[in-house]
């Protein structure tokens, strides 16, 4: 199977919830997968840690699974730091569960234990699993596509220091920058609400498409609902 075909012009559903929340729980978890996977027809799922990344690839071995790692809970101050899948154990654990993609944080950031984005990217190929980083920029984007990774993915648009006064709209003017400079798939993932939002990632230019919190989120789908 060649992912990166399968993947194209996809929408991939991120399924996740912090442990303090009600859908933790594996078995909600698995049943939100089966939901989107056998009644939806998904293809490709993002999900967070080692348990529900097993779950998932048992249950669905077909699937393309887009697998991290986060700190159960996040920090306050989450855009100064390197928390999602930042160290080669992290990555180590993420493949070892069955993630068939490991998404990391690729900014230029410094990474816990003195590591480094390249080192974590080759151990990632050398494992023979396709790399995938989650950037805030297009600077950062360039960097990983010169370090040879597969995939670039605007996930931290908007979610760091320097990029913290974004809108709060999708980056859909990054996802434009990257293929019209850089040779590499692109994901636009992050801060999608509405269909209108998936058709304008791809007319940007987009190969594929990562939505979380407007489908797996309910507690956020309703104060957006709500207005609060």
């Amino acid at each position: 199977m060649n992912i990166l075909e399968n993947l194209k012009n996809e929408l991939i559903v991120s399924i996740q919830a912090m442990p303090n929340e009600p859908l933790y729980d594996e078995i909600c978890i698995n049943a939100m997968a089966k939901s989107i996977v056998e009644l939806g027809g998904a293809k490709a799922l993002r999900l967070a840690g080692e348990r529900d990344i097993k779950n998932i690839k048992k249950m669905f071995p077909n699937v393309i699974v887009i697998g991290i790692t986060k700190p159960s809970q996040i920090p306050a101050n989450y855009k100064e730091l390197v928390y999602i899948t930042p160290t080669i154990d992290d990555c180590k654990r993420v493949i070892e569960a069955g993630a068939d993609i490991v998404a990391f944080d690729g900014t230029m950031r410094n990474r816990p234990n003195n590591e480094n984005l390249a080192d974590l990217i080759n151990y990632i190929k050398s494992q023979n699993k396709i790399t995938m980083a989650d950037v805030a920029t297009y600077k950062e984007a360039k960097n990983a596509y010169k370090l040879g990774c597969d995939i670039v993915s605007t996930t931290l648009s908007g979610y760091t220091t320097e990029t913290q006064n974004n809108s709060d709209c999708p980056d859909f003017e990054l996802v434009k920058k990257i293929k019209e400079n850089l040779d590499i798939f692109t994901i636009l993932e992050g801060k999608i609400w509405e269909k209108n939002d998936v058709k304008m990632a791809f007319e940007y230019g987009a190969d594929a498409v990562v939505v979380g919190s407007a489908i797996t989120r309910p507690q956020l789908i309703y104060k957006r609902l709500k207005g609060i």
